[in-house]
């Protein structure tokens, strides 16, 4: 990689599925790569991260933290917080939390200037809000 250059994955985690995005700070661009269904509820598929992990190589890991509507920590956030942390210790990398409150609005609304056959794969607005949360970190963080 470029000097200079840092590359990042974020995550919009779910019980379900998982969107991941890919972005580098010298762009402060992201872009939705992929979503990885849970083997079980709440139970990422770690092997597929270790494979984007390795794949991407980022420097960084972002993840999506939904708070409640007041602010408060519900338990999404805490599955989320957990995520992180188990990425932290399964990567050695910095792992950053972002609230994510209006991601998944945001992801709707990009997901409605889509092609009718994007529309319709269930795991498109996961990944979408994937790379609204890493672009959040961009534009805060990442320059």
């Amino acid at each position: 990689m470029t000097p200079g250059v840092q590359r990042v994955l974020g995550f919009d985690y779910g019980l379900r599925r998982i969107g991941v995005a890919v972005g580098e700070t010298v762009t402060g661009t992201a872009r939705a790569l992929v979503t990885l269904d849970c083997p079980h509820p709440g139970q990422p598929d770690w092997e597929a991260i270790g494979s984007l992990v390795a794949r991407w190589q980022p420097q960084a890991l972002i993840v999506g933290l939904p708070l409640l509507d007041d602010g408060g920590e519900g338990d999404m956030a805490r599955a989320a917080q957990r995520f992180a942390r188990r990425l932290r210790g399964r990567h050695g990398l910095p792992v950053h939390l972002v609230e994510e409150r209006l991601s998944s609005r945001e992801a709707r609304e990009r997901l409605d200037t889509l092609p009718a056959r994007a529309r319709r794969d269930k795991g498109a607005i996961d990944m979408i809000a994937a790379s609204i949360i890493l672009e959040t970190w961009l534009r805060e963080n990442g320059r």
